[in-house]
């Protein structure tokens, strides 16, 4: 199981640097159009939905890496079952709130989909489609939220303290 989910993390950063890429694509585009007098229409919009993608898909390894910003202020003065006890009250809120927002973000989807919701753009993009990368990051993101709260309950759970939290 655990070489599932870091697989599935592993595999949405490395979606996440493909539409890094295309948003790479999209600026080059751009401006290569600007310079040599021609234009590739809804490379504004495309490099919009490459970067939303990009940031979206890569939450959960983020999150697996210790790499998101965490304010420990609190948290770096408990010990002990408090300290335990704040990591699961923090996580639980934070299984609680990207469950509510991957609900949403796949509500979203479908309704776009069900609506035939079309960019205002000149690409007419249907929105289902760019919505697709932040639904899907939302529920992996949900997913390593569940297993870090596992972790944590397992008293499995790797907590990495960086200076802010070492009293020296």
């Amino acid at each position: 199981m655990r070489r599932a989910l870091d697989a599935l993390y592993d595999g949405c950063a490395w979606l996440a640097a493909v539409f890094m890429i295309g948003v790479l694509v999209m600026v080059l585009l751009s401006v290569l159009g600007r310079q040599f007098n021609f234009h590739v229409p809804g490379t504004d919009a495309y490099a919009g939905y490459s970067m939303a993608a990009a940031g979206f898909l890569a939450l959960a390894h983020t999150l697996k890496r210790n790499e998101h910003i965490r304010v420990t202020l609190v948290l770096g003065k408990l010990t002990g079952g408090a300290r335990r006890g704040m990591e699961l009250w923090s996580l639980s809120a934070a299984v609680l709130l990207s469950g509510l927002f991957a609900w949403f973000s796949l509500r979203l989807v479908m309704q776009s989909h069900e609506f035939n919701d079309i960019s205002t753009g000149n690409d007419a993009t249907p929105l289902w489609i760019p919505q697709l990368g932040m639904a899907l990051g939302t529920l992996v993101l949900l997913i390593a939220f569940v297993d870090e709260w596992v972790l944590e309950l397992r008293g499995q759970r790797q907590h990495i303290g960086g200076p802010e939290t070492r009293h020296e």
